[in-house]
């Protein structure tokens, strides 16, 4: 491996890393917003939307990261907001309103930073051939942090409570900042940035045959009416498994998620796109089948297997966005195929919860397997070169 890819592989940990690890103070945050400030669940789920809500628009992120400045001067402008946004929450005593508008800013500043991160991975992974090699270090990475937030997380909620989780941060933000530092910008990217209005940029996406019918594959590749709640409550209520060790199953499953991404980096690179996304339909049908056969020891046996598997084809769907990107806009193009992905996946709940109650749970399995097929009628559009 050489120097520079180096540096990439650690920017891009890094910054998946911190987006884990930022759900350090989440657990108590929730307990001081739930028993001291005694908000109802519902308030706390509205509010929670209204922090992510800049996610929504990291296409828009991606336009002013591709036109202004550099990616890595976004990354150290989101570090730095970053820091005083978490030393407010830290500090001081804050109304929730204003906890609320912070974390708002917060949220922001992960997105600028991800969508920068996710720029560079796609210019310097095309390069290189290593986009594959590049996400499964960025998705290990933020697994290991969501082991670490799930345990650390309920440490500092009974000990210390939010504020404090929100001052762990600042020495991870700093790590970003010097990694950031350490990581050099290729001179001829920058050199031949110029800007184009949003207009121009918006026609050039929109207007890319080849981007389109990614776009329309991913989100019939992704979407599935989902029925995943109903499960949950099936392990409750019928299987009637405690919170830890539904938790435990959780934790275990993702292990298997990182074993799952340390073999995609392995193979990332010997993988024929449109072959393994043809016969990975079929097999995301047939797994979605089986869980027609939902018994307790099925459903930890699925729980580690298609979290194994799940990661791996997660990650060869993610590179194939990368590298599907158009030179120029990696930044926006690769965040409008993520946007296309997540409301493939909102449709997915919407849909499952609508169609549950009118076809039932076995009824409803068995669609979500037939319409994983509806995006082979796009597979042989594909273009690979």
């Amino acid at each position: 491996m050489n120097k520079r890819l180096f540096w990439i592989f650690a920017l891009s940990s890094t910054i998946y890393f911190t987006q884990g690890i930022e759900g350090l103070p989440s657990q108590g945050l929730f307990y001081h917003m739930k028993e001291t400030l005694g908000l109802s669940a519902e308030r706390i789920m509205f509010l929670g939307t209204l922090t992510i809500s800049a996610w929504v628009v990291k296409p828009f992120i991606g336009y002013i990261i591709d036109n202004f400045f550099s990616k890595k001067i976004w990354i150290f402008i989101a570090v730095f907001f970053d820091i005083v946004s978490v030393l407010f929450l830290g500090i001081a005593h804050l109304p929730l309103i204003l906890i609320i508008t912070i974390l708002l800013i917060n949220s922001t500043n992960t997105a600028f930073r991800d969508v920068a991160v996710d720029g560079i991975m796609c210019v310097e992974g095309k390069k290189y051939n290593a986009t594959g090699k590049i996400q499964s270090i960025q998705w290990i990475s933020i697994s290991l942090a969501g082991l670490i937030t799930g345990i650390g997380g309920g440490y500092l909620a009974e000990k210390w409570g939010y504020r404090m989780g929100f001052l762990f941060l600042i020495p991870i933000y700093l790590l970003v900042a010097l990694t950031a530092h350490l990581y050099k910008e290729d001179p001829q990217v920058i050199k031949n940035k110029s800007y184009t209005s949003l207009k121009k940029d918006l026609k050039r996406l929109f207007f890319d045959k080849k981007l389109m019918i990614v776009a329309l594959f991913i989100f019939l590749y992704k979407y599935s009416p989902s029925f995943g709640t109903p499960l949950l409550f099936i392990q409750r209520d019928i299987f009637k498994w405690s919170k830890l060790w539904i938790g435990t199953l959780s934790t275990l499953g993702t292990i298997f998620e990182i074993l799952g991404a340390i073999l995609y980096y392995k193979f990332s690179q010997r993988i024929r796109f449109k072959q393994w996304l043809f016969w990975s339909v079929f097999l995301g049908a047939v797994t979605t089948l089986s869980y027609l056969y939902y018994k307790p020891y099925t459903a930890v046996i699925y729980n580690i297997l298609y979290s194994f598997i799940g990661m791996f084809i997660f990650l060869m769907v993610m590179d194939f966005m990368a590298r599907s990107t158009v030179a120029g806009l990696e930044s926006t193009s690769f965040a409008f195929l993520c946007s296309v992905s997540n409301l493939a996946t909102v449709v997915s709940n919407l849909s499952g919860a609508l169609l549950l109650p009118i076809l039932g749970l076995k009824w409803l399995i068995v669609l979500s397997s037939l319409t994983s097929f509806l995006c082979l009628i796009l597979i042989n559009k594909i273009d690979q070169s």
